[in-house]
């Protein structure tokens, strides 16, 4: 048997169960041996009901009574009794209706595994896992793996199939190189596998996650190293550093620059005198004025002769950054261009050729910028903002449209962990925003009952009498009802045709035309809207400086990083600001809600949010899932400094890949996917 061999081979795996391991992308044995344990159930120490105590237990039991009840909407709750030979106790599960089928029968016993604690008043076993004793094999000493759960697939049958292909994981390749393996006193990869599948005792599980989260890590590590080292052998612009541009640009600005921004703009000016090419990430809290440095950044260049194209995700995001950067540019003859889906005919033909003959020197745009029909005069500095919201591949094609490799510059609202920037942003240089331009002040946040609206309706419409404007944020846009979420077209008709009528009601969402959101977007800036009602689509970039309040209606629905992106389209001026989170019910506020309510400071939050809810929340659900992280986490970051002066010194010795086959694959999957060139 190898690696390759097909699942269908092996001994107990009929068509149907072929079909299950197909669904969840497992075709092979190799597949089979890292598809890995979730977690370890400790089964070796089971005690009876009557010496139970407060804390996590295994006892061996019957099932007496089991019933499930709706509660609310959403929620139904199981409870049972289990019995053993000194006594009974209550076991309780939460949206696990599947429990009642499992445990009916009432003669079977089952090992239940799960937190003994006082809940609802009384004391009971929360959400404990059942496994048949029959069903348990012997050979694991009773602690046991459990796989994620495939459809129609039982941890026990992938155990069972996991026996039958044993003999080939004391022979696994090795992964890692042996130098790595004797400093860090690793076991081996075979060892460190047969850890996750078969463990002994809770050691070896604990040795086997250490060697294989380091694994994974010094992967992603190493693939940033190499395409560090491969970014410094290519030839950029050369933009030389004219002192009395830039202090002339700095002068004329209406405001003073914070300190974050100067050393920010110097790190870039900086890259600019290279002749590799800049491969920076500028990451600045919300309202932290990136777009200047991105303005200082491209005077320079077009001082130089120079293009700067800057794309951005959407077209209100980029009508922003054109009209700001013109504000900043045209006093210095620097013509600033906007090409997007909107502009059409004449004016886009006229455009396309301004770009082409140099007259334009900065051009924003979405993903029209990237079109075969754009063509560059010189482009030296590209900008791509919220660079998280592009492939690799539309990023690509930004960069290509220059003869030379262009100075990029990424931008990002969304503050990034420090262990995410060393691990997925490790091949860019990072730059960092986090001072608030003078006389901004912090945004007061509260968590609010929905029982309690009126008042806070009331404390809304005064800030609208005092010359304010705000919003209200929902999570959906069209009405559903099998769901409490509010949507905000049943919230704009009801704060239009009630609370508000004596207000001006905007409504924005995304399924609207560029058009319509364009007209409301350009009438709440003018103040022609006292209310805007939307969606998300105001997360990133919308500047209205006279906006003071904010409600976000359903707020335990949002992650931390998006509700704080939302939180900073109020508090752009030197008035007052306010964010008020409205809870789906009245139930007590989890503790990333009191989080947000207490601090104002992104980077705080955005490491708080990769503890609570990992890495997609930041890094986007699409490539997050690309990294197919099993075992590490990306806020380990003790474990990632030890990956990284590993990569670091592998990448520096210039030892070659392909000894190691399987490494070399999996870095060359990681080059392709985080690579910005």
């Amino acid at each position: 048997m190898l690696l390759t061999t097909s699942l269908q081979k092996v001994k107990g795996v009929g068509p149907k169960t072929v079909e299950q391991f197909a669904s969840a992308g497992l075709h092979t044995v190799g597949d089979l041996i890292d598809f890995l344990p979730r977690k370890h159930e400790d089964f070796s120490e089971v005690v009876k009901i009557s010496d139970i105590h407060p804390g996590k237990m295994t006892i061996k039991a019957r099932c007496e009574k089991i019933e499930t009840r709706p509660v609310r909407r959403g929620l139904r709750i199981t409870t049972a009794t289990l019995v053993d030979d000194s006594g009974k106790l209550q076991a309780v599960w939460f949206n696990q209706p599947y429990r009642t089928t499992q445990l009916a029968k009432g003669d079977d016993e089952f090992f239940f595994s799960g937190e003994f604690e006082f809940n609802y008043n009384k004391y009971q076993l929360s959400n404990p896992s059942a496994e048949k004793v029959t069903d348990m094999p012997v050979n694991t000493d009773r602690l046991l793996p459990v796989y994620r759960s495939i459809k129609g697939l039982k941890s026990q049958l992938v155990r069972k199939i996991l026996t039958e292909i044993r003999p080939l994981m004391t022979m696994l390749p090795e992964t890692l190189p042996q130098d790595v393996i004797k400093s860090e006193k690793f076991i081996s990869r075979s060892e460190a596998v047969l850890g996750m599948h078969f463990p002994k005792k809770p050691e070896d599980v604990l040795q086997a996650r250490e060697r294989l989260a380091f694994e994974e890590l010094f992967q992603l590590l190493l693939a940033s190293q190499l395409n560090k080292l491969d970014n410094a052998k290519l030839e950029g612009w050369h933009i030389p550093f004219d002192q009395k541009i830039v202090a002339d640009f700095v002068k004329q600005l209406p405001f003073e620059l914070t300190g974050a921004q100067r050393r920010a703009a110097w790190e870039v000016i900086q890259d600019f005198e290279k002749m590799t090419p800049m491969n920076r990430l500028l990451q600045g809290d919300v309202g932290s004025g990136k777009t200047v440095v991105a303005g200082l950044a491209a005077r320079q260049a077009a001082a130089s002769g120079f293009q700067t194209a800057l794309m951005a995700p959407t077209e209100i995001l980029s009508s922003q950054h054109a009209e700001t950067l013109s504000r900043l540019l045209q006093p210095f003859g620097v013509n600033v261009g906007l090409l997007t889906g909107s502009v059409k005919g004449a004016a886009r033909k006229t455009l396309y050729e301004q770009i082409k003959n140099g007259s334009v020197d900065v051009v924003v745009g979405t993903h029209a910028l990237i079109q075969e029909t754009v063509h560059f005069h010189k482009l030296g500095f590209v900008v791509i903002d919220e660079q998280h919201r592009f492939g690799v591949k539309q990023r690509q094609e930004l960069l290509t449209k220059s003869e030379h490799m262009p100075h990029l510059l990424a931008m990002t609202a969304t503050p990034i962990p420090r262990s995410l920037a060393l691990t997925v942003y490790g091949e860019l240089d990072v730059s960092i925003l986090n001072e608030l331009p003078k006389g901004r002040k912090p945004i007061e946040t509260k968590l609010w009952s929905p029982n309690s609206q009126a008042q806070l309706y009331a404390k809304v419409d005064a800030e609208i009498a005092a010359g304010r404007q705000g919003y209200v944020i929902c999570s959906l846009i069209d009405d559903n009802p099998d769901n409490e979420i509010k949507s905000v077209q049943a919230e704009f008709v009801k704060l239009q045709n009630s609370i508000f009528k004596h207000r001006r009601i905007g409504l924005l969402h995304g399924k609207m035309k560029s058009d319509e959101k364009d007209e409301v977007m350009s009438r709440f800036s003018r103040g022609d809207v006292d209310i805007l009602v939307s969606t998300t689509v105001v997360e990133v970039g919308v500047d209205v400086p006279n906006a003071t309040v904010m409600i976000i209606e359903n707020a335990d629905r949002f992650g931390l990083s998006q509700l704080h992106q939302l939180r900073g389209r109020v508090g752009r001026s030197s008035h007052q600001s306010y964010c008020y989170l409205v809870m789906s019910d009245s139930s007590k506020p989890t503790q990333r809600l009191k989080e947000i309510e207490k601090s104002n400071d992104g980077f705080y939050l955005a490491e708080v949010d990769l503890k609570l809810r990992g890495p997609g929340e930041i890094y986007g659900r699409s490539q997050h899932g690309a990294l197919n992280l099993q075992i590490a986490t990306l806020s380990d970051t003790k474990l990632i400094a030890r990956a990284q002066k590993q990569a670091k010194s592998f990448a520096a010795s210039g030892a070659s890949l392909l000894q190691y086959k399987e490494l070399a694959a999996q870095v060359q999957h990681y080059q392709r996917l985080t690579t910005l060139n």
